[in-house]
């Protein structure tokens, strides 16, 4: 049977409708405005300079921050998951809205990846994630599309297999969009690169890929 890894659950600012459901061992940080999606779930601690959610709250664990800052409100949580010793992030409600901090939290999974944890983000229907040197693999029985883009000049060594269209031993770059909008057939799918990073984007959710589970390749 297989076990997943203490997830460190990062709920952003997004509106959302995630079934937020921690295990014993997880941990879940509320980053500013996302205090206020955490739909009756206890936030273990409650980060950002709280210029989005307007207030600061009253008897939780908050870990306050100037709003003048380096960090977005996602990074600080991230930095505390990690200094807290967890390997597997979930930012819920980080994609969609303002391009720009979508951009700022697909930084934050390099971030992690860089750091040595999986992470991802998780929106209404698809997941982002980034993998490097390594690869993911699918469960049977899903459709919908995936799409993998270099994170970097250069991601060589990329196979897709098991998806609608294939590629052996191809070369991403950051300047061409070869590997948007491949799809899922039904089959277990598998993407690997072998020297880069990829961000991943695709229809499911992290358990598609067993992307936290401990037996994971990555």
């Amino acid at each position: 049977m297989k076990t997943q890894l203490p997830i460190c659950y990062i709920v952003c600012a997004l509106p959302q409708q995630h079934a937020l459901r921690p295990a014993p061992g997880d941990l879940v940080i509320a980053a500013d405005g996302g205090y206020a999606h955490l739909a009756g779930v206890h936030a273990d601690l409650v980060v950002g300079d709280f210029d989005s959610l307007g207030y600061v709250p009253e008897g939780e664990t908050v870990v306050r921050h100037p709003a003048e800052k380096d960090d977005t409100d996602t990074m600080l949580a991230a930095r505390l998951g990690l200094e807290r010793g967890y390997h597997a992030f979930l930012l819920l409600g980080g994609v969609g809205g303002r391009l720009d901090h979508t951009l700022a939290n697909i930084q934050t999974l390099a971030f992690l990846r860089a750091n040595g944890a999986r992470a991802a983000l998780q929106g209404e229907t698809v997941t982002v994630t980034m993998i490097q040197n390594e690869a993911l693999r699918f469960r049977e029985g899903l459709s919908g599309i995936l799409s993998a883009f270099s994170y970097g000049e250069r991601a060589s060594g990329v196979y897709e297999r098991g998806l609608a269209y294939a590629l052996d031993d191809a070369t991403l770059t950051d300047a061409n969009p070869l590997g948007v909008s491949n799809a899922f057939t039904g089959a277990p799918a598998e993407l690997s690169v072998r020297s880069g990073r990829l961000l991943v984007y695709y229809e499911g959710t992290p358990a598609d890929c067993g992307l936290f589970d401990r037996t994971n390749g990555i």
